[in-house]
């Protein structure tokens, strides 16, 4: 507190994407009419967190006095969102008056919505704000069922989780410490489901795990009850396990937009699959406070879209930014806001609107057109940006009564482990930290990669001229067939291998 100017500053942050940037909180209280005046670009919540802080403090057994309070957050330009500017100000003001010592905050950031009974209600953000106060070599102040979320950020960080304001104003004069939380892991009890009650569907199912193994981006065409929505659904229980690093990224987001239940996190891969009526800012994120979307959320895990022409094309071209590039970028007249987004697209689509063509037997009234007028919704570029797109014929009957028992989940991840193993070893080697998969290379990385021989060149040479391959189409040719002769265990990509690649990439009517 400065006492000359009567100022007290209390640090707490706005958050711009997953990053935490600090604001500071500056409060007066001067002499004149009273007044309670918040500056510094607040949206409503921020606004209205007077009336919540004033009642708080009422109930904590401590009042305002009758002059000018003038709250600014500091840099004035950024704009401020959301409940959790509540309990900086409210601790800026206690320091204002004498409540607290004014210099017990000075190495912390604060963030909590209060409630007029000075309950400390969660909010969302934490994650990231204890992580950003970490790098700071700050503690955080944050509410008692944020708390084991902060804790994720280290072991040394200096966390305060109060479940009320007259709780944390009891530890930070010393009467009664709060007890320092822990981090949670969400156990998840439910298993996922498996391959193995998959009937028939033998080049799907091998598809799949190809898919799983490079990171690819894969699309089903099939009639309605192929099983292209089951095998979609198993895709989870053969991805390997997260890393680190791509944990935390997912605990991010999520901590983000509100979706870490009790701050504990999940080491499950995402896995959404949004309503094909799905708007552009519910999928790739916006808004009017700039949310992340479902791109985001399925950051390092599957973003699943069933009838896949059903979603309006505007929406569908608007991925093929972080289909590219890994990451959504979000322009605004007063921010430019980025998010990861490295997710791997999983679709499944009728090959009509009637969803029987093709099928033995069947006479569609309107002729080619229903299929091609169907499919013609999805645009080519957005198709060149997918590399497996596979045929899912109706199961017959004789698979569906056979006996015998498909393969596991539990095997098939086992040659997805090792096969990703193998690639993120072999870009290791090439010095190369943040390509982990073939699907993630580059156009000059995967042709230094797999070097065709003269077979394959001649193989490539011939379906490029059959199929009017884009320069995209055979990079992505080229990915996959790295990804089969990774799961082969084979040093060279060979023909064998190019000719599988190729055998997934079926043409549209």
């Amino acid at each position: 507190m400065n006492g000359k100017n009567m100022v007290t500053i209390v640090q707490t942050v706005a958050f711009l994407g997953i990053e935490a940037v600090p604001v500071n909180v500056q409060v007066q209280i001067a002499s004149g009419l009273p007044a309670f005046k918040i500056v510094g670009l607040p949206d409503k919540a921020v606004n209205e967190s007077g009336e919540r802080v004033r009642a708080a403090l009422v109930a904590s057994g401590l009042s305002l006095p009758p002059k000018r309070i003038t709250i600014n957050l500091a840099p004035a330009d950024l704009p401020k969102e959301g409940s959790h500017y509540d309990l900086p100000i409210a601790l800026a003001l206690m320091g204002a008056i004498g409540a607290v010592p004014s210099d017990a905050l000075d190495r912390y950031f604060v963030l909590g919505e209060l409630g007029l009974d000075g309950h400390i209600a969660p909010v969302n953000g934490t994650l990231p704000a204890a992580i950003a106060a970490n790098g700071r070599g700050f503690g955080i102040i944050c509410p008692h069922s944020s708390g084991s979320e902060a804790a994720w950020a280290g072991d040394d960080i200096d966390i305060i989780a109060p479940k009320n304001l007259l709780s944390l104003v009891n530890h930070l004069v010393g009467n009664q410490l709060c007890t320092r939380p822990t981090p949670k892991k969400q156990v998840k009890t439910d298993n996922l489901p498996d391959l193995a009650d998959i009937k028939g569907q033998e080049v799907a199912r091998r598809a799949l795990e190809v898919a799983a193994a490079g990171g690819h981006n894969m699309l089903m065409v099939g009639p309605p009850g192929a099983g292209k929505s089951m095998l979609a659904a198993r895709l989870p229980s053969i991805m390997p396990p997260l890393n680190p690093r791509e944990l935390l990224d997912i605990s991010m987001i999520q901590s983000i937009a509100g979706e870490l239940a009790n701050g504990q996190i999940s080491d499950r891969r995402p896995f959404r699959a949004p309503h094909h009526s799905a708007s552009m800012a519910a999928l790739v994120g916006g808004g009017l406070k700039v949310k992340p979307g479902e791109v985001s959320l399925a950051h390092n895990g599957i973003l699943f879209l069933d009838e896949l022409p059903e979603f309006s094309p505007s929406v569908l071209d608007s991925l093929r930014q972080p289909l590219e590039n890994g990451e959504t970028v979000i322009a605004r007249a007063n921010a430019r806001v980025t998010y990861p987004a490295r997710f791997q697209l999983v679709a499944a689509m009728n090959p009509c609107k009637c969803g029987m063509a093709g099928t033995p037997g069947h006479i569609c009234k309107r002729g080619d057109r229903c299929a091609s007028d169907y499919q013609a919704r999805i645009s080519g570029p957005f198709l060149d940006r997918i590399d497996i797109r596979i045929d899912v014929p109706p199961v017959s009957v004789a698979d569906m009564i056979s006996p015998s028992s498909a393969e596991p989940s539990a095997n098939v991840a086992i040659r997805v482990q090792k096969a990703r193993e193998i690639q993120m070893k072999r870009y290791l080697q090439l010095g190369i930290n943040n390509v982990h998969t073939n699907a993630a290379a580059n156009s000059s990385l995967i042709e230094k990669v797999v070097k065709p021989d003269k077979e394959s060149k001649e193989l490539l040479l011939r379906a490029s001229e059959r199929f009017n391959l884009s320069a995209r189409s055979y990079h992505r040719i080229l990915k996959v067939a790295r990804t089969l002769a990774d799961l082969a265990n084979s040093e060279q990509t060979r023909r064998q291998h190019i000719a599988e690649a190729l055998s997934y990439r079926i043409k549209f009517a």
